[in-house]
């Protein structure tokens, strides 16, 4: 089982974002920051993860680090909710897929702040902390929705805010954590049954995905299309398949195509 050696790697490289100090950089925007941390947490997976599968390649989120052409690809987040990690607070994680032959085929996202470790494998199940979990199966009308402005593309917040006020009026609550692996893995857990995002990475979903998939839940990109692990897109999740293919359908109402 790929999770069983990739775990133990993760956990260590936890420990790196518990370091006393930390240096705060922009990159594009000022909302889009990296910390010494993300890059010292990446280092250190990319040494060890390599390791474990010679050969393998890499897609991260930091140094524009872009090498897929290999059967296998770690598609990796050193730290998935920066700027909530920047400001000390809990909803942040290390998010680690394994990619083989353009399939996710492992995931791990682990936040030691929240003590949560979701784990997963294709065609075994998910699992939090070594415990099985389930989606939810409330209703579409009794769902918790996750979901966000789209934060480093702030010229599709408008469109975003009209998508999320209209599935708003028509379930339970909405929530922002700002980690998307977070959220997507609460998904998995049963605690929220909603999910849409605008624009996210492939190192944002590709383990959460997953784990998603594997806990019973539906997970897609724009008019329903399954989500490329290599390239940014449209993420949309449900508890199941019919409330994924309602928030589908209600995104479809105000865009005709992916504005990027």
């Amino acid at each position: 089982m790929f999770t069983e050696k990739i775990i133990p790697i993760v956990k260590e490289a936890a420990g790196l974002m518990k370091r006393s100090g930390f240096d705060i950089m922009e990159k594009d925007t000022a909302a889009n920051i990296v910390t010494s941390s993300d890059l010292a947490v990446q280092h250190f997976l990319v040494g060890r993860l390599g390791k474990l599968i010679p050969g393998s390649g890499f897609l991260c989120e930091e140094e524009d680090l872009d090498d897929i052409c290999h059967e296998y690809i770690w598609i990796i987040d050193p730290i998935d909710g920066t700027a909530n990690y920047a400001r000390g607070t809990s909803d942040c994680c290390i998010s680690v897929a394994l990619a083989k032959d353009g399939e996710v085929c492992a995931g791990v996202v682990y936040s030691p702040w929240r003590n949560e470790l979701y784990t997963a494998e294709k065609g075994h199940g998910a699992f939090r902390n070594g415990v099985p979990v389930k989606v939810s199966d409330r209703s579409f009308e009794e769902g918790m929705l996750c979901a966000a402005f789209c934060t480093y593309y702030k010229e599709y917040s408008q469109t975003c805010s009209e998508i999320i006020y209209d599935i708003y009026m028509r379930s339970n609550d909405f929530r922002r954590f700002g980690s998307a692996a977070i959220e997507l893995c609460m998904l998995a857990a049963g605690d929220i049954e909603l999910y849409f995002e605008m624009k996210l990475q492939p190192w944002d979903f590709a383990a959460a995905g997953l784990i998603v998939k594997e806990a019973g839940g539906s997970i897609c990109g724009f008019g329903g299309k399954p989500l490329d692990p290599f390239k940014p897109g449209m993420v949309i999740g449900g508890n199941t398949a019919d409330n994924c293919e309602e928030i589908v359908r209600t995104v479809q109402k105000y865009l005709s195509a992916l504005p990027y």
